[in-house]
């Protein structure tokens, strides 16, 4: 598919833009909902520490397959796919909502 003009492309990006940031807000809410007040930054801090390294790796990515293909298709195939893949990796892993039980290690 081609979008040709600016303001189809322009409104299509602003769509998936809004639909980015409404996913990722529920990613920062579903950590609040699974896991004890005290262990929510760290898991949320951990989450955002593997996003920004995947996003690393994925430039590398980009810039090998514009490169080498000379056109978007395998990126924005990739971008298009990885929420219905993390909406199924989260229903696989969670399969009910229930708070995780964190015990503290004393000594």
């Amino acid at each position: 598919m081609q979008i040709s003009g600016m303001w189809p492309a322009v409104l299509l990006l602003g769509l998936v833009t809004a639909a980015h940031q409404g996913f990722s807000s529920n990613l920062f809410t579903l950590v609040s909902d699974m896991f004890p007040r005290q262990a929510v930054a760290s898991v949320a801090g951990f989450g955002g520490m593997c996003g920004y390294f995947g996003a690393s790796l994925f430039q590398i990515l980009v810039g090998y397959s514009v490169e080498t293909f000379h056109n978007y298709t395998i990126p924005f195939f990739c971008a298009g796919s990885t929420y219905l893949i993390a909406i199924i990796v989260i229903h696989l892993l969670v399969p009910k909502m229930e708070m995780a039980k964190l015990e503290r290690l004393t000594k």
